[in-house]
């Protein structure tokens, strides 16, 4: 059976919620004008604001997995280390530092190891999901601290070096090359992210996220839908990946912990999951808040963090994006906060 939108287990209201959705709206150019607003205001923090894109990316490829598909990892920063470490390593060990084949090609990585994991992990469902991605993760990180001549183990991989972008633009100190560079991959991942979740592949997603049961009973094959979803987003883990190796010069350990696919969740559900700009939202909110309440408290900046979330599980519906569409709803007089 094809997969249209007549076919994929919609009720007629859920197909104009879609079509509703599906045309660029000018509410949609504020995140882009904030983001190039924030490069002449903000000069001095470029280095932070390339930090920010970088996690977006990262949290805008679990949003497609975790938001449309319904499937939840603790694992999801295996796929963003593997491509840290594939970047890092092409230019450690074998002397390339073109940036934009260089992350590629750890998006590549990223997606070739969520290919070939995804295949055995989704056909499982619930805790089990949950424990093996995070045991995958776990499993990864082990093997780069192994395989110490080539990841540099405990201490890190160094040594990277990368090429002025385009043999052209030097990087400078505050960062202002990496923050365009970081800002177009974006823009790019995000205009893939919104193709997806518009096609009729991505209905079908959300309809396996709704239903599975009926997906399977009107012929779709949800497995191989699963697999596909979770390959682009882990290769679009490694492109983040990649960027981080090529802004920051080095890879540790880090990059596939379980704090860093703890913390890029947090940052979805504190935006909004299924919602793509959710990433944007919850992303920016977090680091900045760290940033800040880092220095105002070393030691307690994460009880600033906690107590957002459990505010913003608790009263926001959909994350702090759902609710600001509560109130746009309430003020039009359409609904209630």
């Amino acid at each position: 059976m094809t997969d249209t939108p007549s076919d994929s287990g919609f009720t007629p209201d859920a197909r104009l919620y879609f079509r509703a959705r599906e045309g660029w709206r000018w509410a949609e150019a504020l995140p882009w004008i904030v983001a190039i607003a924030a490069f002449f205001v903000f000069p001095d923090y470029m280095a932070l604001g390339t930090q920010i894109l970088i996690a977006i990316i990262f949290a805008l490829s679990l949003d497609l997995i975790l938001g449309y598909a319904g499937i939840v990892t603790l694992g999801h920063a295996a796929y963003f280390g593997a491509g840290a470490y594939a970047t890092g390593m092409l230019s450690a060990h074998l002397g390339w530092g073109e940036p934009i084949s260089a992350m590629l090609f750890g998006g590549l990585v990223g997606a070739a190891l969520g290919f070939l994991s995804g295949w055995v992990l989704l056909r499982y469902h619930g805790l089990t999901l949950l424990m093996l991605t995070l045991a995958t993760a776990i499993l990864l990180m082990e093997g780069a601290n192994a395989a110490e001549y080539w990841t540099g183990g405990f201490d890190g991989l160094v040594g990277i070096s990368i090429w002025p972008l385009f043999n052209h633009f030097e990087y400078d100190l505050w960062g202002h090359t990496y923050y365009w560079y970081a800002l177009a991959v974006l823009f790019c991942c995000f205009l893939v992210a919104r193709r997806i979740v518009h096609s009729s592949f991505g209905r079908s997603l959300v309809g396996i996220k709704g239903n599975v049961n009926r997906m399977h009973a009107i012929g779709t094959p949800v497995h191989g839908k699963l697999v596909k979803i979770y390959t682009i987003s882990a290769g679009m883990a490694g492109i983040a990946g990649g960027l981080f190796a090529e802004s920051n010069a080095y890879v540790t350990l880090d990059v596939m912990s379980f704090a860093r696919s703890g913390t890029v969740l947090i940052m979805l559900v504190l935006g909004g999951t299924g919602r793509l700009y959710g990433a944007f939202l919850g992303t920016v909110v977090y680091l900045v808040l760290e940033d800040e309440l880092a220095k105002l408290s070393p030691e307690f900046w994460e009880f600033g963090i906690g107590l957002l979330l459990v505010v913003v599980v608790l009263f926001m519906r959909g994350g702090m994006l759902g609710a600001l569409d509560d109130l746009v709803a309430w003020a039009r007089g359409k609904g209630k906060p």
